[in-house]
């Protein structure tokens, strides 16, 4: 009796070992359902490998900004101009031609912006680029404004150019209109898609989201600047007409001033060009030292602001958003 009890109590002990390693054998071999779709979950949100993902080259900040929020981690994105450096008079270098040999999207604004272009792509050899224009579809805007050149002959004259720089193409300016610039983002989102469209859900949702940023930004100008109707101001870049058009600004003058130090005679000629046109505002550029700037504002009394075109600042998309926020509290100030 008592061999046939611990004959039975050994059977159970190794029933049980049994059933434990056959539990152990199925976790280890993936056959938990639940096991499985936590693992094809994980797979799915997890980024592709930095080798597997397409490789974009944006042109200057703003394309870089925009091509980026829609990128997320889905492609590796480069920017070619470094920021703060002027994109009209830019130069390509050979790292700039290699980058475009290897890439399979190019984004640019635009519109005459990036003269360098042509003949880069041209070096790069690469029949394979899908290039992506992201002003696609938007209206230029030509002269809105008549722009005084400060002669160093010693006179001042308007003349039919909308800056220094000749843009047949109409005025590139673009991204300073949020309106716009979400034009520019859609372009960009159905650009990435065509190219990769293995991503295109994360494409479209990166897309919508920094799209809602956008439309915020622009129902925040239009509630406060509708405060300022027929605002007129006067700017040294002319960089602003989109925003002008879009928030009923009147930028009323454009007045180039030189590059090399200044004369008294130079001075005398930008004041007697800014009295002209009697404007509320000045707006200048962010971190512009030029004596000419200080003497305008002393002979005129009256205060010059910062406005930001944007083409220089930190990578992270999300400072479009800082730096337009900054500059519609300076134009607010002008205005008052």
């Amino acid at each position: 009796m008592v061999i046939r009890q611990k004959l039975q109590q050994h059977r159970h002990k190794r029933n049980v070992l049994s059933l434990i390693a056959l539990l152990l054998l199925s976790t280890a071999s993936g056959c938990n359902p639940a096991t499985q779709e936590t693992q094809a979950q994980q797979a799915q949100e997890s980024p592709a490998p930095q080798s597997e993902q397409i490789r974009v080259v944006a042109t200057f900040l703003p394309m870089y900004w925009f091509t980026r929020a829609v990128a997320g981690d889905r492609a590796q994105v480069d920017i070619l101009v470094p920021p703060g450096s002027e994109v009209h008079d830019y130069q390509a270098t050979p790292a700039d031609v290699q980058a475009i040999a290897t890439a399979n999207v190019l984004v640019k604004n635009g519109l005459g912006m990036e003269d360098f272009l042509e003949g880069t792509i041209q070096n790069a050899g690469n029949p394979d680029l899908k290039i992506v224009d992201s002003s696609s579809g938007i209206e230029p805007l030509g002269e809105i404004s008549p722009v005084e050149s400060v002669s160093e002959h010693g006179h001042s004259h308007s003349h039919g150019h909308s800056h220094s720089h000749d843009h047949a193409d109409g005025n590139p300016h673009v991204w300073l209109d949020p309106v716009l610039a979400k034009r520019q983002v859609e372009n960009i989102r159905d650009g990435l898609i065509a190219a990769d469209p293995a991503n295109k859900d994360a494409y479209q949702a990166n897309a919508a989201a920094y799209i809602q940023q956008l439309e915020q930004t622009h129902n925040q100008f239009q509630q406060t600047l509708q405060n300022y109707p027929n605002c007129t101001f006067i700017t040294f870049h002319d960089a602003y007409p989109y925003l002008a058009n879009r928030y009923q600004l009147q930028q009323v003058a454009v007045v180039q001033i030189p590059e090399d130090q200044p004369s008294p005679g130079d001075i005398q000629r930008a004041v007697n060009a800014v009295k002209k046109y009697d404007a509320q505002a000045i707006f200048s550029e962010p971190g512009v030292d030029n004596n000419l700037l200080k003497s305008l504002s002393q002979d005129l009394d009256i205060p010059i602001y910062p406005i930001d075109p944007l083409e220089a600042g930190p990578t992270d998309p999300q400072h479009y958003f800082t730096a337009m926020s900054e500059n519609l509290q300076t134009i607010e100030s002008a205005c008052q």
